[in-house]
């Protein structure tokens, strides 16, 4: 991997190219990221770049990342994140990650937490089908059977029931930049990017790009 940086996400909107195509956008405040630590196989046994992103006060942040980042003379930050960079060596401590790495027609994989959906039922979590809504019948949108009686008289693990949905790491692949913003730092995506808004989304170069 040789490009990645962290972004927090603004919402969605449309933009038309010049020939009148309108395309659907997630927009991206992407960086500007500072480097915290340049981790090597020496020192720490892999090599990686750990990167930090996003202005947080003082009384928010605990001693240990205090002195962290103290060490590493930059301002305190929000978020912490380590890329596995080929070129890891390269960096060093205090370098600055700007959007400008990326280019227009760039594919990449973007990564976050999922919106969470609360307790839902199986229809709505597991795609399951309802059952007759007419003619006296009493299942409507019941899971159904959980399994056999006596044989084996246990519901087997993983078995589709309803509970939490959302709110759990998703990773969409092969994302396509649209239109980067160097200055003022704003990446355009096509499509959807997983999470809320404001969540912080993790964009790296697609491992599976054609």
């Amino acid at each position: 991997m040789q490009k990645a940086i962290l972004a927090t996400k603004v919402g969605m909107t449309q933009i038309f190219n010049e020939d009148g195509v309108l395309t659907p956008v997630t927009v991206l405040q992407a960086g500007p990221c500072v480097v915290t630590q340049v981790k090597t196989v020496e020192n720490d046994g892999y090599s990686a770049v750990q990167v930090g992103f996003g202005d947080i006060r003082e009384k928010l942040v605990n001693k240990p990342k205090k002195g962290h980042f103290a060490k590493a003379g930059v301002a305190n930050k929000r978020y912490l994140r380590e890329f596995r960079f080929d070129n890891a060596e390269e960096y060093t401590v205090g370098q600055e990650i700007k959007v400008d790495i990326f280019t227009e027609g760039d594919k990449i994989d973007a990564t976050a937490k999922s919106k969470g959906k609360g307790f839902q039922g199986a229809i709505k979590r597991h795609g399951q089908s309802r059952g007759p809504m007419t003619h006296g019948s009493k299942f409507h949108r019941h899971a159904g059977s959980n399994g056999a009686a006596s044989d084996p008289s246990k519901v087997f693990k993983g078995k589709k029931m309803p509970g939490h949905m959302g709110a759990v790491r998703v990773t969409i692949q092969n994302l396509e930049i649209v239109r980067v913003d160097a200055e003022n730092n704003v990446i355009l995506v096509k499509g959807a990017v997983p999470g809320p808004k404001k969540s912080m989304v993790m964009i790296r170069e697609a491992v599976k790009a054609n």
